[in-house]
């Protein structure tokens, strides 16, 4: 059995404090949740407001990913240089002030630049929250209050699309922004009344200039290369090129300087604890199934079943239902073994993802919910299990460093899988589409069939015999292109599928973690512990 090394003593705090400060953080995470997400469906009003192209209306997502993934690895040192109360307040004001900026912009520059800034508010609001509810819950309450706070978590993205459609059918695109104003005003009012420091935050002298430009350069370089990558066409492209060669350097640049210096942006030395450094390596993992899963559902309905956004919203609000059960049984995780809950998890997610394997062009909605309500009921035995197994073993000094780089492994494998996912989409959908091409040849007797019952179609909406001709085969390459992409969903929903399977095989290097017998009251406070992590099955 190994030595307790996660200082976590139960907050003197009142319990009515603690679930308010649950309530203002969930509120200000799903704002930020959500936002990440709207825009997505409200591109085409934004080329038409803007007298935009796709292209460039799409650096509205691209540069407020890009600002998020600068900013979260530097989380726990900006909370130690301004405070983490004041630090989770500023982030808060950031990000409903530059909402307002982003609603209110006359063109597309205005809104970019506004979008940075949101997205500089937005990145630290989620390993912030984490860190907080995992230091004020004692250990036998944490799954409860991460599953409270993880129903907002999981509703952003899902709400996101079907909100985001709704506000800009119906109003205007411009109100996506304006929504998050009374939230944020609600969740700086509380974070200002509930939230306070811990005495343990360490506070820095300096600023780490060197740092912190590798950090941006690296890390703005890398999101920018997931985000834009399909569209540049990768590797051929030598902007693409130059800046993977830019990424690279600086990362590593940026890892040896955190090694070496005695005051890092990004502590590094949290991957010396087991749980952690393989909790991280999985969260990637599934950051990368369950990102790239639901563009792939939403971007399957609207393109191939050409729902519009708010029925592709509705087609991922069974996993919420899913998820909110899930959520509130996984309270339990603290009870069990919490690499069997997550192995549950990931084997229902994958038997979730076999299921749309099997899709069709004519498949109505119910048989694309129940997936998505197996998915979303899996999510709550995989997400709460899996910080509990990463985080619980992390001193609380280094919790908010923790759940930064905790946070950034999700977005990077989250960033990966959709790349990943899109690019494998194209190729497999020209794949597919090359090979059944080749089948189709007019002395086939289905061809000539199925082109025939076209002309006749069109003979009897009034088109003359060439005319029906014609139609019926541009009609039946339409066909042939649709069931190549549908092949190649299929393909993407294998390879995730196959993804999660195999996640299970790599808990064994994880230890499950247990609840401590208390430390003497004359221990002091940083080394006391209520869990540690067992050592079961592995050397």
């Amino acid at each position: 059995m190994s030595e307790p090394v996660a200082p976590v003593p139960e907050a003197p705090i009142s319990s009515g404090r603690k679930w308010a400060i649950t309530f203002t953080v969930m509120v200000v995470a799903f704002m930020q949740i959500l936002d990440t997400s709207v825009t997505n469906v409200v591109l085409p009003h934004l080329q038409g407001s803007l007298s935009a192209g796709l292209d460039e209306v799409s650096w509205v997502i691209t540069s407020y990913l890009a600002a998020n993934a600068v900013v979260i690895p530097a989380t726990g040192w900006l909370a130690g240089l301004m405070g983490r109360k004041r630090f989770f307040m500023v982030c808060a004001t950031l990000f409903t002030v530059s909402s307002f900026l982003s609603g209110i912009a006359p063109d597309l520059n205005t809104l970019i630049i506004a979008r940075i800034f949101q997205g500089l508010g937005g990145g630290p609001i989620i390993p912030l929250s984490q860190a907080i509810l995992w230091e004020i819950f004692p250990f036998h309450q944490r799954g409860l209050a991460m599953a409270v706070w993880g129903v907002g978590f999981i509703l952003g993205p899902i709400l996101g699309p079907t909100v985001g459609g709704y506000l800009a059918d119906e109003l205007s695109w411009r109100w996506i922004f304006y929504i998050n104003l009374p939230v944020g005003i609600l969740g700086f009012a509380m974070a200002s009344l509930f939230l306070f420091d811990p005495p343990y935050l360490r506070k820095h002298a300096r600023i780490a200039w060197w740092g912190l430009g590798l950090m941006i350069l690296g890390f703005g370089c890398l999101q920018l290369i997931l985000d834009r990558g399909e569209r540049e066409e990768w590797f051929d492209s030598p902007t693409i090129v130059a800046m993977t060669v830019t990424a690279v350097i600086a990362l590593v640049a940026f890892l040896i300087r955190e090694l070496k210096t005695s005051d890092p942006i990004l502590d590094l030395s949290v991957f010396t604890d087991r749980n952690f450094a393989a909790g991280v390596m999985l969260i990637s993992i599934v950051g990368f199934g369950m990102f790239s899963g639901m563009l792939l559902v939403a971007v399957f309905t609207q393109k191939l079943l050409g729902y519009d956004a708010w029925t592709s919203g509705l087609v991922l609000a069974p996993g919420g239902l899913g998820n909110v059960f899930s959520l509130f049984a996984s309270g339990m995780v603290t009870r069990v073994d919490q690499r069997l809950m997550l192995a549950f998890g990931c084997l229902l997610n994958a038997v979730s993802l076999y299921m749309m394997t099997s899709l069709t062009l004519g498949m109505d909605y119910w048989a694309l919910a129940l997936p998505r309500f197996l998915q979303g009921f899996a999510v709550g035995f995989i997400f709460v299990p899996m910080s509990t197994l990463t985080l619980a073993t992390i001193r609380r000094d280094k919790l908010i460093n923790a759940t930064a780089v905790y946070g950034m492994m999700r977005n990077i494998g989250g960033g990966v899988g959709i790349a990943v996912a899109t690019t494998l989409l194209a190729q497999r959908s020209q794949f597919h589409q090359a090979t059944l091409v080749s089948h189709i040849t007019v002395w086939d007797p289905e061809t000539r069939a199925r082109l025939t019952r076209w002309a006749s179609h069109f003979v009897i909406q009034g088109s003359d015999a060439f005319t029906a001709e014609r139609r019926a085969v541009a009609m039946l390459y339409r066909e042939t292109v649709a069931q190549a992409q549908l092949l190649a969903y299929a393909d993407d929903f294998w390879l995730l599928a196959v993804m999660f399977a195999v996640v299970p095989l790599l808990l064994p290097f994880m230890r499950r973690v247990r609840m401590a017998a208390p430390a003497s009251a004359g221990a002091p406070a940083t080394e006391r512990s209520t869990a540690h992590a067992v050592e079961e099955g592995a050397t």
